[in-house]
């Protein structure tokens, strides 16, 4: 898949069929979000993959959106090491520029994905670290769910050329 159509056509996908990721297909995903930019080149994400049915079932009781973690073959929590980036900014953007990586990387491999904010949302905070064991200097940022999809969804054109401001705001 060519970059631009990855990013024109990927859609959050919520509904999933039983079936696995293959562990090639995973490590591809995982390389994908570290391959992401950092501030100053810092490269301050760790990522925790989760494919144990308990744990991604456990955060549907603190995340009020993850429903469809009940049916993802897989979750990867990306988070931010705050030892290597005290600057809690830059490590949300850092976490983002990750996320958005494994989203692509996901829907080329014919995968679906969505999303799942955590930070700043305190309760999500506190359940997936509590419930991951993170340590208290990694801040988990968001959770993308990724599995077979059972959904299609159209391309949406989100082109806006009222939302373009040339040189400076008038």
């Amino acid at each position: 898949m060519e970059t631009l159509q990855a990013i024109f056509t990927r859609r959050s996908i919520r509904k999933y069929k039983s079936g696995n990721i293959s562990d090639e297909q995973i490590q591809l995903i995982l390389r994908a979000g570290m391959q992401a930019p950092t501030a100053r080149d810092i490269r301050s994400c760790h990522f925790v993959a989760i494919n144990e049915r308990s744990i991604m079932e456990a955060v549907t009781h603190f995340h009020p959106y993850a429903a469809m973690l009940k049916e993802a073959a897989l979750a990867i929590a990306v988070c931010g090491d705050r030892r290597l980036e005290p600057d809690t900014d830059y490590l949300v953007e850092n976490a983002s520029a990750a996320t958005q990586n494994i989203l692509l990387a996901a829907h080329d491999l014919g995968l679906g994905a969505v999303w799942l904010g955590v930070h700043p949302r305190e309760k999500r905070v506190n359940g997936l670290t509590n419930l991951l064991g993170l340590p208290d200097f990694i801040l988990p940022v968001s959770l993308a769910s990724i599995g077979i999809p059972a959904e299609e969804k159209p391309e949406d054109n989100r082109y806006d050329v009222s939302k373009i401001i040339w040189n400076k705001w008038v």
